[in-house]
């Protein structure tokens, strides 16, 4: 065996199985789809069941909330954009959430869908969590990051895309 490179050929126990780790690769983006999806329906659910988070002003609001991030935020002029009507930013980013974590769960148009999550998370990161310190404690950077195997795969299994792409494959 050559140093770090595989040489010998794997064959399966099982007569017609296939291969544990092309299994394991079919299935490897599977747990990260299944938590961002839950994460961000879980996030948006949090936001439109807060009476208090649609206002624009006052404690746990949306307005309160962009107010004390604005000038510590790498784009202000993102935070003044949401300043202009901050019940609508906000409904915006609970609905955008609950569609990006349908779309991830079930895998319909799941690399759009990751796109999405990628644009929300990156825009909390670049407004609200951009002043954390040290920036590994800041959550929206790891949701970024986390958004682009999705982004670069889709999902290709237990998903409606792979159940399109089933369907066209038939004669």
């Amino acid at each position: 065996m050559a140093h770090g490179m595989r040489t010998d050929v794997h064959t399966s126990y099982v007569e017609g199985s296939t291969d544990w780790r092309d299994s394991a690769q079919r299935f490897a983006l599977l747990p990260l789809r299944i938590f961002l999806g839950v994460t961000f329906i879980y996030a948006s659910f949090d936001k439109l069941t807060d009476s208090a988070f649609f206002k624009a002003s006052g404690p746990g609001s949306i307005g309160a909330q962009m107010h004390g991030v604005r000038d510590i935020s790498a784009f202000p002029e993102l935070v003044d954009l949401a300043l202009k009507s901050p019940p609508a930013f906000g409904y915006a980013i609970a609905l955008g959430e609950l569609a990006v974590g349908i779309g991830t769960l079930l895998g319909v148009f799941a690399r759009v869908a990751a796109l999405g999550g990628a644009l929300i998370s990156l825009s909390l990161w670049l407004t609200v969590s951009w002043a954390t310190e040290p920036y590994y404690l800041g959550n929206d950077l790891a949701y970024l990051m986390a958004w682009l195997p999705l982004i670069l795969a889709g999902a290709a299994i237990w998903s409606v895309d792979a159940w399109w792409r089933e369907r066209r494959a038939r004669p």
